[in-house]
């Protein structure tokens, strides 16, 4: 499932639905994240194939709410008219859902770019050459160029986001993920062309916007199932939430570690801002945010200007596996 997390437009948060809003998450099993390429299988026990999440909490492909979209895992945000409301099924606080092997050794060390509680005792998997990849499978793309060689970074799989920012005010251009394990190589090729082409709220990019773009990887680990819908810490954690809504139908809304921390929310308003992004529309009461279930999840995360990719890259051009001929402006001297 493809999702966003990022460059999100302050909100005004009530617990009364918005007049007249489209909601945002609707039971599409194929969306973009937002800021949303479809779901392998479900190796962390948030759904089955198919469909993708918006870090910002919407559906991907739904609205044009501001953030990154994400689709529900498969079962998540189909009908089941008539479901009751009912609390999440019993957990233990802190259960530890299945993630890749190497993202379980201990808690992660989140980017630079994002807050973070580094534990000093495992090496950031993220990397600025992650970026450069992404980077170089966009600009091959836009300028008809072969695609680039297998990259040299490691191919484990990982649940990944990819998000673009654009301007001096880092505007959110696209923001694209999954929550399923993908190897890197093809899981960072695949969501660098849909979260540049196919985020549904904006415009597929093009050369000219080359120049102005930002890139940021996320890696997610260390998902666990909580039963309190507040057992979890603003800046640090991304949560993913399901709930019923109005209708009877399962919803699935997320949001990246860092997006509550930037927009300034604490628990009770990422919560009912989630919410809203996942298309629930009625009043949303304290006994009805008791009936979320939640997942949190950490992130590694690592941001690249276009300015600092071709600096990169004039000094590691062939040796990284890059194949295309030198681009028109200078990308490398």
């Amino acid at each position: 499932m493809a999702a966003g997390c990022c460059g999100v437009k302050k909100q005004k948060l009530s617990s009364s639905p918005p007049s007249g809003s489209g909601g945002g998450g609707g039971a599409s099993s194929s969306s973009h994240c937002s800021g949303e390429s479809q779901c392998r299988a479900g190796e962390l026990g948030l759904g089955g194939a198919g469909t993708r999440l918006n870090g910002l909490g919407g559906l991907a492909g739904g609205g044009s709410g501001s953030g990154c979209t994400l689709s529900p895992p498969q079962g998540c945000g189909g009908g089941g008219g008539g479901i009751s409301l009912s609390p999440p099924p019993s957990c233990g606080v802190g259960t530890l859902l299945s993630t890749p092997a190497a993202a379980t050794s201990s808690s992660p060390s989140l980017s630079s770019a994002a807050s973070s509680s580094s534990s000093g005792s495992r090496k950031m998997v993220v990397s600025a050459e992650m970026c450069c990849f992404c980077f170089d499978v966009l600009y091959c793309h836009l300028y008809g160029y072969q695609q680039p060689r297998t990259p040299r970074f490691t191919n484990e799989p990982y649940p990944l986001f990819v998000t673009w920012k654009i301007g001096r005010d880092k505007r959110l251009r696209g923001c694209i993920g999954t929550f399923s394990a993908m190897n890197l190589h093809s899981g960072l090729r695949e969501y660098t062309l849909t979260s540049a082409l196919k985020d549904s709220r904006f415009p597929p990019m093009t050369r000219d916007e080359l120049p102005r773009l930002f890139c940021s990887v996320s890696l997610l680990t260390n998902f666990e199932d909580v039963c309190d819908y507040l057992d979890w810490e603003v800046g640090v954690h991304g949560i993913r939430i399901e709930f019923i809504n109005e209708k009877g139908s399962k919803r699935t809304a997320t949001y990246l570690p860092e997006v509550a921390k930037e927009q300034g929310w604490d628990h009770i308003q990422t919560i009912d801002s989630l919410l809203r992004k996942g298309g629930y529309k009625a009043p949303i009461t304290n006994e009805f945010r008791k009936t979320i279930k939640l997942t949190r999840y950490r992130s590694e995360k690592m941001t690249l200007s276009y300015a600092e990719y071709l600096a990169h890259r004039q000094h590691h051009h062939f040796q990284n596996g890059i194949g295309h001929p030198l681009p028109p402006y200078n990308h490398y001297s």
